[in-house]
Order: structure tokens, then C-alpha cells, then sequence
């Protein structure tokens, strides 16, 4: 029987290798497609220099979390990914409490994200459908019907095609690369051709427009931070599949430095030809649906070309969506293991046929449907919903990262097992004593200071269609985690750290055997 990294014995098949879990980081990021899905909502925070300059300023401080992320990645793998930190990392006094709401933060975060990307696929489809149709006017149901073709399709594809899943993202990551070129290849010199001519560089580079309400254009920059967190917002994705890849504690790190990478580089050029191409912005603003797409038709003054390059982000839209259903499962596979969720023992198995956590990623599917279906009775509901991704995500890392600090990293690893002593040893990837303490530190101070930013109302004056919900339902689901706390917490054990192989005092702990696992490529 073997025992992984985590403490568990080894359930799942290892069918990923390094180049296929770096096409599952850069597809379920996939940041120049989740970018041009709500480009209007980011345009309203500053125009188009607010949205690249925010853009930067909030990829910087993702790099710092991401590499805070690495490091413990490298440290002890595991599919529970910030769940299983947060556990460890505040030392055996609080690391079941840390655990059990970064748990329960996390997991409801990419559920949400399954429904963000069905929506968008279903907005693009329907978008394409109204091309070549000027008097069609999309209704809500329209979109729910794509947005259950797209739901189950993706949803099924984890289900059923589990050793296929690293041919399904190689081919997702194809299409994400070659589509952003075509796409900046296509906006750069279909306007020059068609004669519809470029927006002039003030206008992409410097005219801020501030269109929220607020006044002040610092806080405006600031919250419109969070349309490129939601983009890059995602380096814990890779690390949920942990407990599937050779190698993980070096190839988790490099599979999250990739997308990173990539995931900055393709949207920021994306962007800039983007804007290069838009001839009327009121045009885009006022658009009836899917704004992207009379960018699209203003930069190739065609039907045809507009529907091709709708279909090209439609592609890897899709396999995105594919990617949050991957992470959904896992996320709840791995907390219902440990028994932190109703239904546990159904939850938190992994299917003996398909090779995977079948029941929970078929409770996501069924979870993201009913969120769909709150969007035909109130889109503003379903939008509180899918907009509390960044700040339940980024809740987690922080219960994850903070104690990091607070038990002095990795500096009494050595040191005999105690209250406050998070027995985590470094891996390949550290960033050393004082750089480490610097990015733990800034990446703290960025998420406390940001999350309360992100929950302010989009524009003035406040309604309730364009109020920000996303406080409501991260306390919604706070709440319920700590009520769940109280019934169940007290038989709640939740991961543990694991040995080192050179320690004889671990009492408790389980050592991973060191027989290899072979590998499917």
C-alpha cells in the first residue's frame, strides 16, 4: 500500500506529466480569455490605460502569493492544496481551525469559478449565434440553455475521460497560445485593412476615464484591481493535482511559474491589440450582450471575422471550464476525506471504475446548475455568487500564508514536535530566510488590504443590482463553516505533516514510502 506526501494512501493514477500540468495551470488560468469575457466591467475602472496599468500592479502582488504558494508546494505536495497548508502551517494548536475554513473557502471559490466559465461559454455562443441575426435579442433562459450544454459537457468530461484529461489540456493549451496570436495577429492588421483605422495611443495609453462614480481616481485604480485578479487570480489551481503528477514538490513550483508567466504575457499583449482596434468605445459599452464581440466585429468589419475569433477564445474557454471542474472535484475529494463536509463518506471517495473523486465532482456539476438556474430568476444574484471568487480564494492563501510567518517558516523544523511548530521542512523550490519573510510578508498585506477593497460596491450611487455581494456571501459561507465547526469540528482531525526521513521522533505522523510510482504520460 503506498502512502503519498500527504499522509494518504495513494488513490489516484499519476497520468500527468510536467508538460501536462503546466497546460492545466495555463488553461484553468487562462488570463487573456477570462480578461476579454468581462473587459467591460474593467473598462469602467480608469479606460483602457486603467485596465493595463492595473493589470501590472495586480499580476505583482499574484507573483508574490503564487511564489508564497510554490514554497509550500514544494514543501508537502498534496491535492488539499492551501487546505492542507493552512492546516500544517500554524502548528498542531491551530491548524485544525486554519485548515477547516481554508478548506471550505477554497472549495466554494472553484465551484463558483465553474459557474464563471460555463456563463461566459454560454455568452460567447449565443453571442456567435446573434451574428449573422441583427434582430435577435438574447433572453436569459437562452443563455442558461448554453450554460447547461456547457456546464455538463465539461462536467462529463472529468467524469468519464479521466486518463484523457492530459490530452484534452494539451490540446486547451494549443489553442490558448495559438489563439492569442492569431487574435493580436488579426486585431493588429485587420483595422488597417478594412479601413475602420486604430484608436490613437492617448487612448490606450493615457486618457483615463474614470466611469464608477467615485471620485477619487486612487481608489478607482485600486478597486479596478480586481478584473485582473480575477485573471491571474488562480496559482493554486496546479496544486490540487499534486497527488497525479511524478515529482510533485519540483514540478508543482515550475507548473505554477509557468502559468504565471505565460498567463501574464499572452493577456498584456492581448489587451494593448485590443485596444488598438476599438473604432467607437460607446459602441462597446452600450453593446446589447458580449462586448467582446463588437470589438471584435469594430477591428475585422466583418461577420466572418468576428465569429472566427469569437470561436477562438470560445475553444479555450471551454477547456478553462474544463479545468475549474478538475479543481472543484479535488478541492472537495480532499476536505471530504477528512471528513470537514456533509456527506463525507459519499464525498470524499474516489471511484474505484473512473479512477477519480466521481461524487464530488459530480455534486459540483450539480451545485454550478443550480447556480445557473438563479440566474434566470436574477442575474444580480448569480453575479454575487461568481464575483466572491477572488475574495474567498485569496482568503484561503492568507489562512494559509499568515501562520507561515507566525511559526517562523521553515526555521524550527529541526525542533521536536509542539503547539506551535508546523514540522515543514523546505523543498527543491525556497526562496530563502529574509526573501521569503519579504514576499510572505507582502503577499499578507496585500490580500487583508485588498479583500476589504474588493467588497466595496462597483460604481455610486448604490443599488441593488450594482452592489458587490461578494462580503454577503463570503460571510454566508463563513458562517456555515463555523456552524458545521461546532457540529462535526470536534471529531475533525484534518491532514497531517509528514515525516522526514531522517526523524524518529515524529509520534503520529505517517512517513510516504519511497517506492516509485510509475508514471503515465
Amino acid at each position: 500500500m503506498d502512502v503519498n506526501d500527504t499522509g494518504h494512501v495513494q488513490e489516484l493514477e499519476r497520468n500527468f506529466s510536467l508538460f501536462s500540468i503546466c497546460s492545466v495551470g495555463i488553461v484553468t488560468g487562462n488570463t487573456w480569455a477570462a480578461l476579454g469575457g468581462s473587459i467591460v466591467v474593467a473598462i469602467y475602472n480608469g479606460g483602457p490605460p486603467g485596465v493595463l496599468y492595473e493589470f501590472i500592479a495586480v499580476s505583482i502582488f499574484y507573483w508574490l502569493v503564487a511564489a508564497s504558494l510554490a514554497e509550500l508546494a514544494s514543501s508537502m505536495p498534496s491535492s488539499a492544496g492551501v487546505y492542507h497548508w493552512a492546516s500544517i502551517t500554524p502548528g498542531p494548536k491551530y491548524g485544525r481551525i486554519c485548515g477547516w475554513f481554508a478548506g471550505w473557502w477554497n472549495t466554494f471559490a472553484w465551484i463558483c469559478a465553474t459557474a464563471t466559465m460555463a456563463s461566459i461559454s454560454s455568452q460567447i455562443a449565443v453571442a456567435m449565434y446573434g451574428l449573422y441575426r441583427p434582430e435577435y435579442m438574447p433572453q436569459r433562459w437562452h443563455i442558461f440553455i448554453g450554460y447547461l450544454i456547457v456546464t455538463w459537457a465539461c462536467c462529463a468530461t472529468v467524469l468519464f475521460a479521466n486518463r484523457a484529461l492530459p490530452m484534452v489540456n494539451n490540446i486547451g493549451l494549443f489553442f490558448i497560445l495559438t489563439g492569442v496570436l492569431i487574435t493580436i495577429l488579426v486585431c493588429a492588421i485587420m483595422p488597417h485593412t478594412s479601413g475602420s483605422g486604430y484608436a490613437s495611443s492617448s487612448f490606450v495609453w493615457s486618457e483615463w476615464s474614470n466611469q464608477t462614480g467615485y471620485s477619487s481616481d486612487g481608489f478607482v485604480f485600486l478597486a479596478g484591481m480586481l478584473n485582473g485578479a480575477y485573471a491571474v487570480g488562480t496559482p493554486d489551481c496546479v496544486s490540487h493535482l499534486a497527488e497525479e503528477i511524478p515529482h510533485p514538490k519540483r514540478n508543482v513550483p515550475l507548473a505554477i511559474a509557468a502559468q504565471m508567466v505565460i498567463g501574464f504575457v499572452t493577456a498584456f499583449f492581448y489587451m494593448i491589440a485590443i485596444f488598438y482596434a476599438i473604432a467607437n468605445i460607446d459602441d462597446v459599452l452600450t453593446a446589447p450582450y458580449f462586448p467582446l464581440a463588437t470589438i471584435y466585429a469594430q477591428a475585422t468589419s466583418s461577420n466572418a471575422g468576428t465569429l472566427g475569433l469569437l470561436f477562438i477564445i470560445f475553444v479555450p474557454i471551454f477547456c478553462c471550464c474544463i479545468g475549474t471542474f478538475i479543481t472543484a472535484g479535488r478541492c472537495l475529494w480532499t476536505i471530504s476525506r477528512d471528513g470537514a463536509v456533509p456527506f463525507s463518506g459519499t464525498l470524499g471517495v474516489i471511484s474505484p471504475r473512473f479512477k477519480n473523486p466521481f461524487n464530488a465532482t459530480l455534486f459540483c456539476g450539480c451545485f454550478s446548475t443550480v447556480l445557473g438556474a438563479v440566474y434566470v430568476g436574477s442575474s444580480t444574484a448569480f453575479n454575487a455568487f461568481v464575483g466572491s471568487f477572488v475574495v474567498l480564494s485569496t482568503l484561503s492563501y492568507l489562512a494559509a500564508i499568515l501562520p507561515f510567518i507566525f511559526t517562523r517558516r521553515f526555521s524550527r523544523s529541526s525542533q521536536a514536535p509542539g503547539p506551535y511548530i508546523n514540522s515543514m521542512r523546505p523543498g527543491p523550490y525556497q526562496m530563502g530566510h529574509k526573501l521569503g519573510y519579504g514576499v510572505n510578508i507582502i503577499s499578507c498585506l496585500y490580500i487583508i488590504v485588498f479583500v476589504v477593497i474588493y467588497c466595496f460596491p462597483y460604481s455610486l450611487p448604490v443599488t441593488a443590482v450594482n452592489m458587490n455581494y461578494a462580503c454577503l456571501i463570503t460571510g454566508s459561507m463563513s458562517i456555515f463553516a463555523a456552524l458545521w465547526w461546532f457540529v462535526k469540528g470536534g471529531n475533525y482531525v484534518g491532514p497531517k505533516a509528514t515525516a522526514h526521513e531522517d526523524e524518529t521522533h515524529s509520534a503520529g505522523i505517517v512517513a510516504p514510502t519511497e517506492e516509485p510510482i510509475p508514471t503515465k504520460e
